[in-house]
């Protein structure tokens, strides 16, 4: 069966204004004005000028859940499929954080299996915030090259301390490991860092890049926009050619504390000539968000997936004219930091994954993933 969605309002991320989409199974096969067919059965689903966008890429999310500051009771909860189906997240990565003793990669694969039932590309990190990184296989190289839903390793925690103080020469063995596990498999291979508020911010990053064979994009820091400091030195590393992630979520305490918003920082990037396809964002979906004082723990709660989307319309709907960096963040740059080439971009010969507004275009109408509606109004 095809699907063709008729007269939608295209943004690819990029806008390209009123185009027909045509779906062969789980890959778009066409775009264009206007696509006639003829003697073939077909679904027509008449956009009516309504806003497409493709489905939002997560680098970073705790499916299974999180947690693990503060004692078993600030355990974060499983995350369902609904729950990012309705966050129009078609693409989750998920990963262990803090706690990789009472939470486990064999149960964060069974997530992400039960993900992909559900109709999700879901996708998962070995690893976890320490090193040496835990794994499936025993082996980092093995785990990305037997073990298909693993795409690279984390998030491993630097500058915070609740990682373990990893040193140069341990990241650097990790990077050349993911690097390596990711060559033999065809998957993107990158170490994502959790970055804390520790003094040293990128230093230990930025010394096991020096002086080695290792790419940039080897590393992929995430919560880069915790304070202002730690955005320039990400900066720098963008203008390098890796890629930095930005986190979403956030509560009142981090921006006291100094927090730089999500679109604060792509205005800065912008204003900077930061390279912008080398930023995205991600929700931190399921993750606990704690409040530290000094090393005191004062209270946590947990990261929604919804985030992102929240983002996403209040820019469109605001007429911000950051919307035109902040789309392309939310899908084909993380889709590039991770080596999904066929996701994040509404292109011929690229997964279907795609989000429909409703007329007002405030919500969700309906989404596709693989091409196959998760989320269908009653009116189609």
């Amino acid at each position: 069966m095809l699907t063709l969605i008729r007269d939608a309002e295209l943004y690819t991320p990029e806008a390209l204004g009123r185009r027909d989409i045509l779906i062969a199974r789980e890959r778009i096969v066409e775009i264009a004005e206007r696509i006639e067919l003829s003697g073939s059965p077909v679904d027509v689903i008449d956009a009516g000028g309504r806003t497409v966008w493709p489905g939002f890429v997560d680098a970073l999310t705790h499916p299974a859940g999180g947690g693990g500051e503060g004692g078993y009771g600030n355990r974060t909860r499983e995350i369902d499929a609904e729950s990012f189906i309705a966050a129009g997240i078609t693409t989750p990565i998920g990963a262990l954080g803090t706690d990789a003793v009472t939470r486990s990669l064999d149960v964060l694969f069974g997530k992400v299996m039960e993900l992909r039932a559900k109709g999700l590309a879901a996708f998962m990190y070995s690893g976890s915030y320490r090193l040496p990184a835990v794994t499936l296989t025993g082996d980092v190289v093995r785990d990305l090259v037997l073990i298909e839903p693993v795409i690279g390793v984390g998030e491993v925690a630097i500058a915070d301390h609740r990682g373990s103080q990893p040193s140069v020469a341990e990241l650097r063995r990790l990077a050349a490991d993911t690097r390596l596990g990711g060559t033999i498999s065809g998957k993107g291979g990158t170490v994502m860092l959790h970055l804390g508020d520790g003094p040293g911010r990128l230093q230990v990053m930025r010394a096991a890049l020096e002086n080695s064979d290792l790419a940039a994009h080897s590393f992929y820091p995430t919560h880069c926009n915790r304070s202002q400091a730690l955005l320039e030195e990400s900066f720098r590393h963008a203008v390098a050619g890796g890629w930095i992630d930005l986190t979403a979520s956030t509560i009142p305490e981090f921006i006291e504390a100094g927090e730089v918003s999500v679109l604060e920082t792509l205005s800065q990037a912008l204003e900077q000539g930061v390279p912008l396809d080398r930023l995205t964002v991600s929700s931190d979906a399921g993750g606990s968000l704690p409040h530290y004082e000094g090393d005191q723990l004062l209270g946590s709660k947990a990261a929604s997936p919804g985030v992102l989307l929240e983002l996403a319309l209040q820019t469109f709907n605001d007429g911000q004219s950051l919307f035109s960096a902040l789309l392309p963040a939310l899908t084909a740059n993380p889709a590039a930091a991770l080596g999904l080439t066929d996701r994040g971009a509404l292109v011929a010969g690229g997964f279907a994954d795609l989000l429909l507004l409703d007329t007002s275009g405030r919500s969700l109408a309906g989404v596709m993933a693989n091409g196959r509606w998760l989320q269908t109004p009653d009116s189609f």
